[in-house]
This record gives C-alpha cells, structure tokens and sequence, in this order.
C-alpha cells in the first residue's frame, strides 16, 4: 500500500513506542475506566510458522489456544473436560456423539456460536481441498448433523475416543468464512474466536498484539493486553527477559544459566511430551536396509546429548509414548553399543574402506543429516549424532537449512509428540495410509503396525485399547522408522510478579504453558 513520507514515518514510529512503552509488565498503560492496564509481554521464537492464525488448518501454534476455543478443552493433568460443550454422550450402538453446547457464548465480534459453527469447522477440517494438517484426527467422522441451535451429533464410521481430544481443536465461525478460500482468506490475518483473548493487531516479524475479552464465556482475563513479541533468536530473548524488555519467553537449556544469581525472574522447567529423532527417508536405497537402521540405533549414546546439549533438561528417549499412561518399557531401547553397531553392520555384508567408511557394493554409508536452521537444540543434536554415527564408520554429514525440501530428505532430526491421546501423532506419523497426505513424512510402512494403531484408535474402552498400543511400541522398535533421541523439557522464564501459572505436561515445541491464561495476574 503506498502512503506519504510521512505517514510512513509515524506509522514506524507507533511500532516503535508500542514495541519499546508496551513492551513490560513494568510499563502500563491505562484502560477506558483510567485503571493501569496489565500488560503481558511474551517473546516468542515464531508465533506463526504459515503466516496465518487457523486452528482448522495448521497445529502447533501456541496463539490457537489463546483466541479459539473447541468444544473440548484439557485440563492440568491432561483429563478431556467440557468447554464450548457443556455435556456429551455417545451412543455405541451407532457410534455417535451427541453434544449439548454452552449458550449465550459470543464470537469476538458479537455474533453467537451455535452448532453450525460446529458443523461448519469440522466439515473444513475434512475437505481435502483446504489440505488441513489435522485432517487424519478426524477421518473417522462421516458427517456432522445440526439437531438444533445448541445440539449437534457426531456421527462416526467406528469408535474413535481420541475425538474427545481432537476437538479442543478452536472452533470457525461460519459467518464469517463460509463461501471463502479457508488458505488464503483475510480472516487468517484477522482471526475471529470465541477465546479468553480477541486479536488487535499483527505487525510482522514484530509482534501480535490480544487484548482480554470481556465476553468471555468462562474465567475473564485478569490481564488486559498480552503481546506476543517475535524473537528469533533464543539469547536475544533470554537476554531482553533478563533487562525487564518482555516478560515471559521459552528459553534454551544453555541460556538459563544467565539468571542464576538475579532476582525477581523465576525459571519454569516443564516435562514435555516432545521428543528428538533421527528420521530416516525409506524412499531412499540406503534405508531400505533396515539392518542399517538398526546399527544406527545402537551407535547413538543417548545419555551423552542429554546431558550436553540439554543440560540434563530432558530424559533419554527409546519411543513415542514415554509420557503416556500408555508407555511400554518393555521394548527394544538400543542402549549404546558401538562394537554391536559395527557387527551389525559387517553380518549385512558392509566393510570398512580405506577412509575408514563402510562401503557395501560401491555405495558408501553415507548422508546428509537436515535440521532446521534457528534451532540450536537440534543443530546440537545433530552434530553430536553425527559425531557419535563417526565413531562406527558412517558418514553423517550435518545439513543446515531454512526451507525443507521434505521429498528429497536423505535422513532429519525430527520433533514429534503425544500429550494426550496415545493416537495423537501415532496414527498421523506412522500409519501407510497417511504418506500420501504427508504426515508421515519418512515413507514408513509396517503393516503390522498400521493394524495395531488402527485397533487401538477404533477400540472404545481404555482398557482394550491398551494391550494395542502396547504391542505397538513393541512391533515399533524391532522396525524403528527414527533413531529416537531424548524427550526435551521445556524451559520458561518469568518475572516473578506474574502468578497463577500452573504446570502441566507440555506438548510439541513446549506448547501448553499458556492453557490457563486467563488465571494469570500481575501482581
């Protein structure tokens, strides 16, 4: 948009008062009844991977959580409790579930919810023309019926009790974007939802600034703005934390050591659900040879990359559902064995060559090992593992990079979680049927493992489902599609006049600090 000189320059101005008068808890400013507002600063690595706020199309967005809300919600410890629903049922003669919504709820901008906007999220989330990256969660759904305003039935092609942790997923209002371009609609820079916190405006690269919402269906916000400040960099953000800049921000295991000694700033070290791999392509030859994969789940030391690059921050990883009531300790863990990697390696008919690389009919064990770039943590990773896959004669060669061209990757350090459910990223990251929708990122196929997932994601009760997914993980680890690494705690700073956080088990990329938001004060 092209404006004057001098409309530029005030309008560069604004940002830097907003960014510099706003940007603390110690800096407030007054609201319409002339009381101090509280003002929340949060530094941020990324707030939007995409460029876009929809809860219906994109996951692993923190700010979802805090502008949306479903009809579901979890609770500290991780329990499916009622949100927009006050109460559902479910019919197992016909695998559907009725829910009774909250009445009287209003979107940001004053309309009432109702159960067509239920319909209306969901229907989005399966049309494969908006390519949500959440659609396999709700594959078992056939269609969605509007009984009445606040009624609306689920009716399901098999039980699926992961659709009660799916649909805390936040909500759309049709009004809103029914008819539209769900990818590239201005809604998506412009969110509307019916959360503790309304949008006010996004800055790029800067900051997105929520104000409380008044309106709000259950606990009103005690704080009145939060902004969330985008800091690239993670010794950027723990240095501006340490000067008073912002307020909150996730921090790196290696830059908490910068508090230690300083007053008024408290460290919150959070268990998380989010674990590091080693991702294999099996589109590529060399990975076709699941001894290899094998070899290189024993060279690996993972106790090692704990304890130097997470600081102990973290536990050893040998599965996906270690923080589960799910986890099977009785698997495969390739504890670290060198010689036995090597002697894998030698009975598949590989040889040591000259630079000291085993070489199997002229091809070397050798590939590039991707990671993305601003991620110290797995830049770290993936040098120690590298290192480590040095020592038994294969090649790893560390590869940097900001866009991942995830079709011709040769091996990744991945991120994957499961806090909740024991379907949540199982099924969507391990099942065949999901490479072509590429969730499953790696080509693995196991059909035994595609049929036990499958049973445990369509069994009803918990104490059926168990044996399934316990069996998993057993079938999982004798055919590893990752060299799992080490679960990561999630570190966050704060200053100690913020109350009301509560720890709970965090997910993917420590996401979940903010589920009580509107508890917090600022005393």
């Amino acid at each position: 948009m092209k404006r004057k000189i001098l409309s530029l320059f005030l309008s560069f101005a604004m940002v830097v008062v907003m960014l510099s008068g706003c940007s603390s808890t110690t800096e407030e400013q007054s609201n319409n009844d002339g009381q101090a507002e509280k003002v929340l600063t949060y530094g941020t690595g990324n707030v939007s991977e995409t460029g876009r706020i929809n809860p219906a199309l994109d996951e692993h967005a923190e700010i979802h959580k805090v502008i949306f809300t479903g009809l579901t919600k979890h609770d500290k410890d991780g329990k499916v409790i009622p949100d927009l629903a006050k109460e559902w049922s479910f019919d197992e003669s016909t695998n559907t579930y009725e829910f009774v919504l909250n009445e009287g709820v209003k979107w940001h901008d004053g309309k009432e919810f109702t159960a067509d906007d239920v319909k209306f999220t969901i229907d989005s989330i399966k049309n494969p023309d908006n390519a949500s990256e959440i659609a396999s969660n709700y594959e078992e759904i056939d269609s969605v019926e509007v009984v009445d305003k606040y009624n609306v039935k689920l009716h399901l092609n098999a039980p699926c009790v992961a659709i009660l942790d799916y649909l805390s997923v936040g909500m759309l209002p049709k009004h809103l974007l029914e008819g539209k371009d769900l990818n590239n609609d201005k809604f998506n820079q412009n969110p509307v939802g019916t959360g503790p916190y309304k949008f006010d405006k996004w800055e790029s690269g800067q900051y997105i600034q929520l104000s409380s919402n008044k309106d709000y269906y259950n606990t009103i916000p005690k704080i009145d703005k939060v902004i969330f400040k985008i800091i690239k960099d993670e010794k950027v953000r723990a240095m501006q934390l340490k000067s008073g800049e912002i307020d909150l921000a996730q921090l790196e295991p290696k830059d908490t050591e910068v508090f230690e000694g300083v007053e008024g700033i408290k460290i919150y070290r959070e268990k998380t659900a989010d674990y590091r791999g080693v991702m294999y392509n099996f589109n590529n030859d060399l990975f076709k040879d699941k001894e290899v994969i094998k070899a290189l789940n024993y060279a690996v030391n993972r106790q090692e990359i704990v304890d130097s690059v997470l600081d102990g921050m973290g536990k050893v990883a040998y599965g996906p559902l270690q923080m589960s009531s799910y986890n099977n300790e009785d698997v495969e863990k390739y504890e670290y064995n060198p010689q036995k990697a090597k002697e894998i390696l030698v009975q598949d008919g590989w040889k040591l060559n000259k630079d000291n690389i085993f070489e199997k009919n002229g091809k070397k064990l050798s590939f590039k090992l991707t990671c993305f770039e601003g991620d110290p943590v797995r830049v770290n990773m993936s040098n120690v593992v590298s290192h480590q896959f040095e020592k038994i004669g294969v090649n790893a060669s560390v590869d940097i990079q900001s866009e991942i061209d995830w079709g011709n990757l040769e091996a990744f350090l991945i991120g994957w979680g499961s806090p909740y459910d024991p379907d949540d990223h199982t099924y969507k990251v391990f099942h065949s049927s999901q490479i072509e929708s590429g969730m499953n990122l790696n080509a693995y196929s196991n059909q035994k493992v595609d049929e036990l997932i499958t049973k445990g994601r369509t069994t009803f009760k918990e104490e059926d489902r168990k044996p399934y997914y316990m069996e998993f993980q057993k079938e999982l680890a004798l055919d590893p599609p990752f060299t799992f690494l080490a679960y990561i705690d999630a570190i966050y700073g704060s200053k100690d006049n913020i109350v009301g956080i509560e720890s709970t088990v965090l997910g993917h990329h420590g996401i979940g600090f903010l589920w009580n938001i509107e508890e917090w004060d600022i005393k």
